[in-house]
């Protein structure tokens, strides 16, 4: 019975969860393939067979992407975090430039059904640049 019950809890956990946050199985099964995974991308020189780091991506324990970096020649180009919230959301994403300091800075405010309903943009220093908000419109 105890044994029974533990396995309904997890059940219902893992719904609880997924609904929560709005995902399909697909996105789910992805999720939980990029736990704690780093991707690198390579790319080559079709004539001198050159290869050089392109991007990395970085998820963390819940298969959340948490870092990208795109890289050139010379070195990194960008770099990007990310933060969730409880409900597995995005709430802030950093922009950083090719010398690794901050650009700008996104936060995020989502309707009940999980779209997003801002978009505050901000300056390294904390000052509010703009505001973005979003408009779905079904056609019928």
């Amino acid at each position: 019975m105890k044994r029974i019950f533990i396995v309904l809890f997890f059940i219902f956990s893992v719904c609880a969860a997924a609904s929560a946050q709005n995902l399909t199985e697909a996105e789910l099964a992805k999720r939980e393939a990029r736990r704690n995974m780093t991707i690198k991308e390579w790319n080559t020189d079709a004539k001198t067979k050159t290869r050089w780091l392109d991007r990395v991506t970085t998820y963390d324990s819940e298969g959340r992407r948490i870092e990208e970096i795109e890289y050139a020649s010379y070195g990194q180009k960008w770099r990007e975090t990310y933060e969730y919230g409880d409900n597995g959301r995005i709430v802030k994403e950093v922009y950083y430039d090719d010398r690794d300091k901050p650009q700008l800075i996104r936060k995020y405010e989502y309707n009940e059904d999980g779209t997003k309903k801002k978009q505050y943009n901000y300056l390294p220093n904390g000052k509010l640049k703009t505001i973005k908000v979003f408009e779905y419109i079904v056609e019928k």
